[in-house]
């Protein structure tokens, strides 16, 4: 009984300081369809499936599906503070596809993701960055540009890269929507399957902060 007692006692003491380590990150998700879900219902769009497969782990997060449809990366810099509230803990970045669909300069692409991420370090705010592919028909020149902003800027800044978020899923018609674009539900799976290893290494990080 009185064994009994004690463990009650000290499960009571040890609780406040497990409840604490297991307080939710604060988590952003800024990108563009991709991330936004268009075409899908707001349960499967990418930043929903994620936090259920880090919910799944026993990894809590609160996450802020912040993606706009078409928006290029100088327009998610261009809404950058009103995108990432105070108290975020941690942006996962997705933005390029728009840029390189549209054939936009590379070094304007750079400078805005460039931008982001600097200002995202001088608040204090964890990045993780996903990288993009430019299509083919803008030509091997192009292409060589632009793929090289991702990881030249993760290495610059110091932050993790996803290489390619539609890793998996692109060109494969089967997992993704009539415009071969944007994947289906079925093809965000996927996307959230293959991105876990590298969004859980950028949480722990995340987590040795706080401590």
């Amino acid at each position: 009984m009185h064994i009994a007692v004690l463990m009650l006692a000290l499960m009571t003491v040890g609780a406040p300081a497990a409840l604490a380590q297991e307080k939710p990150v604060k988590l952003v998700v800024l990108g563009d369809s991709l991330s936004a879900g268009l075409g899908l219902p707001a349960q499967d769009a990418f930043p929903a499936k994620l936090k259920k497969a880090l919910q799944d782990k026993g990894i809590a997060v609160e996450m802020t599906n912040a993606g706009v449809s078409g928006d290029t990366s100088s327009g998610g810099r261009d809404r950058l503070d009103w995108s990432i509230p105070d108290g975020t803990r941690g942006v996962i970045v997705e933005l390029g596809a728009n840029d390189a669909l549209r054939g936009l300069d590379p070094d304007v692409t750079r400078a805005a993701l460039s931008d982001i991420l600097a200002r995202l370090k001088a608040r204090g705010i964890a990045v993780m960055l996903c990288g993009m592919l430019a299509p083919p028909n803008y030509g091997a020149d192009y292409a060589a540009r632009f793929n090289s902003i991702y990881p030249d800027l993760a290495k610059q800044y110091g932050v993790p890269l996803y290489p390619f978020f539609l890793e998996g899923v692109a060109a494969d018609a089967k997992l993704n929507q009539a415009d071969g674009i944007h994947p289906t539900a079925a093809g965000v799976d996927i996307i959230v399957n293959n991105i876990m290893p590298t969004v859980e290494a950028f949480l722990g990080t995340i987590s040795e902060q706080r401590r």
